[in-house]
């Protein structure tokens, strides 16, 4: 410790914010006189559409009910409130969405401060540099990244580690707004600058941006305090019907990591080899021996997402054993004449079933056998754009409903509909293409703009 300060508390609210979480949890933790309030906004878990269409998955409302209790008790505490990846997927569009209701919650409610805003977003042409310099790699058995891929993306952001939050802090932001952040950052940045060990405090905050996920029972709408020390941290529920076990504790530290013992981040990797978990009284936990190692080259995460297509699609069931018994070559006849049908007017695109009470949640990896009385079968088609979509779901759909498949007795429909109109037209379709290392220093990406509220 170089500041003379011995415990740091950092009150985490809700796992994302507009998750929501209950009044009298938050009001424990205020209670506390917690040091920060931290809170994780996005996830890349709701898949591409949000960082490619610039939208956010949460809720306006909600967003701006949990911001309002986090910033009024920032404000009449005086300590800073950070949010990590803000409006979901932290690109420019989703951090000004964010923004302008913190704006009118400043306005509503009378409050004045300073916020730091960092923007995550990447210059295209600064990538492909990159890429002619040897200096990206992938991630998840994606291809090695090129210039017509970056060009096709979107928006394209950087998933900044601690530097560009404790920057924004040490420029005097009461109220930090991030971009894309590693999820660990808005809750350890601030006791790292103060001195206290980066593999614990990156620890907490990997558990703290779940909230309550890693309490038993576990929830990600209930607050947790972390408490920081010199040699460990403590986790405190701020729900009396929650509580920190080893089991709940050591499972959320294996939660979305390819390796059991290494974290790979921003700066370095955490080494769980030696940590230890000790049951403390009224539902805490003490957590120790968590080590850092720091990279040798410091690299970047890079998120982007292109468009593919349109979607559109219909949900039918069925209960008729003799249809269940055959379901898979009836499918696929159906998808082979519904092409078929389309072809003489040059109607493209590509046919996906989905079959729960089957293998709907697992698809082709799914083992065991199937011993469903009814199954529902989700239709998605995918097109250049919307119009084919509409037009292939609507022929196989018609086709499935009233397809003779052998041994069928009764001759009306196959299918149940569960809507009218049956078919839905889903919009935009993205996918992740962007999924990249980028080996760069992040004070060469990542900017802090100052506004006065």
């Amino acid at each position: 410790m170089n500041t003379g300060i011995t415990e740091f508390k950092v009150l985490s609210p809700t796992a994302i914010l507009g998750y929501g979480f209950p009044e009298e949890s938050f009001k424990r933790g205020i209670e506390m006189q917690p040091d920060l309030i931290a809170v994780d906004a996005g996830s890349v878990d709701p898949g591409p559409y949000y960082l490619g269409s610039g939208k956010p998955f949460t809720n306006r409302d909600g967003v701006k009910r949990d911001l309002r209790y986090i910033l009024k008790a920032a404000y009449d505490l005086d300590i800073p409130a950070v949010i990590g990846t803000a409006g979901g997927s932290g690109a420019r569009p989703h951090v000004d969405w964010c923004r302008k209701i913190i704006e009118e919650i400043a306005e509503e409610d009378n409050l004045s401060f300073t916020m730091g805003v960092i923007y995550a977003d990447v210059d295209k042409e600064l990538i492909k540099s990159a890429i002619k310099a040897g200096r990206t790699r992938p991630l998840g058995g994606l291809p090695d990244l090129d210039s017509e891929t970056v060009d096709k993306a979107t928006n394209i952001v950087a998933q900044m580690g601690l530097g560009p939050i404790k920057n924004a802090l040490d420029l005097g932001s009461q109220v930090v707004l991030a971009g894309r952040a590693y999820d660990p950052t808005a809750f350890a940045a601030k006791p790292i600058a103060l001195g206290f060990d980066p593999a614990l405090a990156l620890h907490m905050g990997k558990i703290l941006e779940c909230a309550a996920i890693a309490a038993t029972p576990g929830s990600g709408c209930d607050c947790v305090m972390g408490i920081l020390r010199e040699e460990h941290f403590e986790l405190v529920p701020l729900s009396p019907v929650r509580e920190f076990t080893k089991n709940s504790t050591a499972a959320h530290s294996l939660y979305e990591k390819s390796d059991p013992l290494y974290l790979p981040g921003p700066g370095g990797m955490l080494d769980l080899n030696e940590v230890k978990f000790e049951e403390m009284p009224e539902g805490r936990i003490k957590v120790s021996g968590t080590r850092f190692i720091p990279e040798e080259n410091p690299t970047i995460k890079l998120e982007g997402a292109e468009k593919v297509g349109c979607r559109t699609i219909s949900i039918a069931g069925t209960r008729d054993p003799i249809m269940i018994g055959q379901i898979d070559s009836i499918l696929e006849t159906v998808k082979t004449n519904a092409m078929s049908m389309l072809k003489s007017e040059g109607v493209k695109g590509d046919i996906f079933f989905h079959v729960y009470g089957k293998n709907g949640v697992m698809a082709e990896l799914e083992t065991e056998t199937m011993h469903s009385d009814e199954v529902c079968v989700l239709i998605e088609t995918l097109a250049a754009n919307q119009k084919d979509a509409d037009a292939i779901c609507s022929i196989v759909r018609s086709t499935l409903l009233h397809y003779g498949y052998p041994g069928r007795i009764a001759t009306a429909g196959n299918m149940a509909f569960p809507f009218s109109p049956s078919d839905i037209s889903a919009g935009d379709v993205y996918k992740f293409s962007i999924y990249h290392l980028l080996e760069i220093d992040e004070n060469d990406i990542f900017k802090t703009e100052i506004h006065e509220l």
